[in-house]
C-alpha cells in the first residue's frame, strides 16, 4: 500500500472570530486544495491546532473532512496523544469515519523510552486496522524515534507503514531509510528538506507550505517523483525564504496569519498562540509578495 506520493497538506483549522471551529470555511479550503492538486489531506495535526481543540471538536472536524473530501484524495487524521489509551480511543473513532490513515505523534511531555515507544505504537496499531504514520518531531515532544525503533515497528507491526520525519536530522532519516527499506514510507515533516528527503527515497511531504502554495508544493514533489531532480531542487531553493518566514514563529502562527493576509479569512489562533510580532509579520508579508502570492491586507 501507499498512503500517497507527493504533497500532503498539514491543513490549518479555520476559526470563527469567537474562536469556534469554522467548518464552512474548512470546506472552502479543502475544495481549493483538491482543485490545486494536493495529494492528501492531513487533518487535526499540529498545524490544525489539535492541542487546543476539545476531543469533541477534534473528532467532529475529522468526520466533516472525510465527508467533504468524499474519497477524492486520502484523508489522514491526527489522533496521537501522550496517553496511549486516549490515542487508542481517538484512533478507533476516526477509523469509524473512514479515514485512510492515522498520524500518531510521539508522546509529548511525559515522553517515553524507546521500548515505551514500541509498546505505545504497538498498542495503538493493534487496536485499529487503519495504517499508521508515526510522527517524529522531537523539537516539540522531547521524544525521538530512533532509526532502530522505527525499523522494529515497521517490520513487526503490520499496520505501521509510515513516518513523518521532522527531526531535521538528515543523517538520522537516511539511517531510518537504510534500516527500514521499503517497509516504511518516509514523508518529510520539514518544508525546507522535502527534496533532500525524497532523494533518499522519501515519498513526499506533509506540508505547511501547501496551505498557501498548494500547486507549487505539489508540482515540486511531482517533478522529483518524475526524475526532474534539477527542477525540483530549484523549486525547493526558491521556496526557502517563504518557508523560513512561515516558521519564524511557532507553527501555525505564521501560516494562519499568511492565509489571512491573502484574504482567505481563516480566523484567529487559539491561546496560547497569538498574533505575530510586528517585525515578523512584515517579514512574512514581504516573503509572500516576493514569492508571487497575492496579499490583500
Amino acid at each position: 500500500m501507499s498512503f500517497f506520493k507527493g504533497a500532503g497538506v498539514a491543513i490549518i483549522t479555520p476559526m470563527h472570530d469567537d474562536g469556534s471551529v469554522n467548518l464552512e470555511k474548512l470546506d472552502e479550503i479543502l475544495e481549493q486544495q483538491i482543485a490545486e492538486g494536493t495529494d492528501a489531506i492531513v487533518i487535526c495535526g499540529t498545524t490544525g491546532e489539535s492541542a487546543t481543540l476539545t476531543e469533541e471538536e477534534h473528532l467532529a472536524t475529522v468526520k466533516h473532512c472525510v465527508q467533504t473530501v468524499n474519497g477524492r484524495i486520502p484523508v489522514i487524521a491526527g489522533t496521537g496523544s501522550n496517553s496511549t489509551a486516549t490515542a487508542v480511543a481517538m484512533s478507533r473513532e476516526a477509523e469509524s469515519y473512514g479515514v485512510d490513515g492515522l498520524l500518531i505523534v510521539t508522546p509529548y511531555y511525559n515522553k517515553a523510552t524507546q521500548s515505551g515507544l514500541i509498546r505505545h505504537y504497538t498498542t495503538i496499531a493493534e487496536a485499529v486496522h487503519t495504517p499508521i504514520i508515526m510522527y517524529n518531531v522531537p523539537s516539540r515532544t522531547g521524544c525521538n524515534i530512533q532509526p532502530e525503533t522505527a525499523a522494529y515497528l515497521c517490520k513487526n507491526v503490520e499496520n505501521i507503514k509510515g513516518i513523518k520525519a521532522a527531526s531535521g536530522n538528515i543523517s538520522q532519516i537516511a539511517k531510518t531509510k537504510a534500516l527500514c527499506g521499503d517497509d516504511l514510507e518516509i514523508f518529510s515533516g520539514n518544508d525546507d528538506q522535502v527534496i533532500p528527503i525524497m532523494s533518499l527515497g522519501g515519498h513526499g511531504v506533509i506540508s505547511v507550505l501547501s496551505n498557501v502554495a498548494p500547486r507549487y508544493t505539489h508540482d515540486m514533489c511531482r517533478k522529483m517523483l518524475d526524475g526532474n531532480v534539477k527542477e525540483a531542487a530549484e523549486m525547493q531553493l526558491k521556496a526557502l525564504d517563504l518557508i523560513g518566514s512561515l516558521f519564524c514563529e511557532v507553527n501555525p502562527i505564521p501560516v494562519k496569519v499568511a492565509m489571512n493576509m491573502m484574504g482567505m479569512q481563516v480566523g484567529p489562533l487559539r491561546g496560547p498562540l497569538f498574533d505575530m510580532e510586528p517585525a515578523n509579520k512584515e517579514r512574512l508579508r514581504k516573503s509572500l509578495i516576493d514569492f508571487g502570492l497575492a496579499v490583500t491586507e
